[in-house]
């Protein structure tokens, strides 16, 4: 039996931390895995339930941190080297960057057979400057030329790789899409919409808007504020936002909400009303979705953003920025309206006929679970990657 260490940053909520505890429980009996990740940054939730819910036991090591740390660095790499060592692993499967980049060093000097890495999102747009962006390419492109295969979990994302960024070549990489277990996200949908809704004290004529993930920069939260702010001053319908999730900039961005005249209230108090609501995290999406009329998104950049999969897997209407691999995840005006990064007055005015259109609403609510069933549930995921692995250990 083949056996596969798999390597990821950290277990944050989202689609690299799902793609991992799927492969590491699925691809068995066939493949035997141990799965390590690092220790989540402190403004995250720590959704290690993800990987514990599938009965997965996985190797924590703090010193891999999401922050750059020569230091910590430099002992996370040693101790993957001792994991290689004793487990003796045909194929590592690195998953973002960090783990990437000391997974796979790790791999080459302990002489793995196959080295497999995973880019998650589109990581040199937006995240860092230009001398950090062209310091990480280098990097970058020094270990594709060592690696037996990289997988980009869109098209538009393999087309960075290879043409805008020049990583590697177009024969090392393969599109594979993330998976997800999205059935229950159509299960008990009215039940769970109507105990949200009481839960959040939501009259059933108020039009419930939900934007969620980390509440950090890349996702632009401030540009979800005013659209908030130029809808009630559009509309006259009744609204209420959500922004479901927390992160580094939630200080800053209910100071903005508040320098917009935005009244908001928090998890702490979530029985009070107000226009806008911090509800904090939730692990149950299927719940939250069920709940919501339109899902935003406001991103900079994105990989495979989960929450709009998830929305179109609840047939909810979705309103988003055009950025990374969101053209790959949604339909373009069949499930969602979408606008170019940074263009308030499209964005404003797709959310503002979304409010102000029943029908349209209704539309884009049709299409959503068909697209999305097959396409990103983990099933495909697990075979597309058995089958690649079968290939390079050949």
């Amino acid at each position: 039996m083949p056996k596969v260490l798999r390597i990821i940053n950290r277990f944050n909520l989202g689609g690299p931390t799902y793609n991992a505890a799927y492969l590491s429980k699925y691809l068995a009996p066939e493949f035997e895995t141990l799965l390590i990740g690092g220790e989540k940054d402190d403004t995250e939730e720590n959704s290690e339930f993800i990987v514990c819910n599938l009965g997965l036991k996985p190797i924590i090591i703090p010193e891999m941190k999401r922050s750059l740390n020569i230091k910590y660095d430099y002992i996370a790499y040693q101790k993957i080297k001792e994991i290689i060592k004793k487990f003796k692993p045909d194929i590592i499967h690195t998953h973002a960057s960090k783990a990437g980049a000391l997974g796979r060093y790790a791999a080459i000097n302990e002489k793995v057979p196959v080295i497999v890495h995973t880019f998650h999102g589109h990581v040199f747009d937006a995240y860092f400057n230009n001398f950090q962006a062209t310091f990480y390419k280098r990097i970058e492109r020094n270990l594709a030329k060592k690696s037996s295969k990289i997988i980009a979990i869109s098209e538009k994302q393999k087309f960075d790789l290879t043409d805008k960024y020049k990583i590697c070549g177009k024969d090392k990489v393969e599109v594979i899409p993330l998976g997800f277990d999205l059935s229950r996200f159509r299960e008990h949908m009215d039940d769970k919409r109507k105990d949200f809704r009481q839960k959040y004290n939501i009259e059933e004529d108020e039009i419930a808007i939900g934007i969620i993930g980390r509440i950090v920069p890349i996702k632009n939260h401030t540009m979800f504020l005013y659209a908030i702010r130029n809808l009630q001053q559009s509309t006259s319908k009744k609204i209420r936002a959500f922004i479901v999730g927390d992160g580094e900039d939630r200080k800053k961005i209910e100071a903005k909400a508040t320098e917009l005249n935005i009244d908001f209230t928090t998890n702490a108090n979530i029985t009070q009303k107000a226009t806008l609501t911090f509800t904090s995290w939730i692990k149950e999406a299927d719940w939250v979705n069920a709940g919501m009329d339109i899902i935003a998104l406001t991103s900079l950049n994105e990989g495979t953003p989960v929450s709009l999969i998830e929305a179109q897997a609840s047939n909810k209407p979705i309103v988003t920025t055009a950025v990374g691999g969101i053209e790959d995840v949604v339909l373009k005006n069949k499930t969602a309206l979408l606008s170019n990064a940074q263009d308030f007055k499209t964005f404003d005015e797709n959310l503002l006929s979304l409010v102000e259109n029943n029908l349209l609403r209704k539309e884009l609510s049709n299409d959503g679970w068909n697209f999305v069933k097959n396409k990103y549930h983990y099933t495909r995921l697990v075979e597309d990657m058995k089958q690649l692995y079968y290939k390079l250990l050949g």
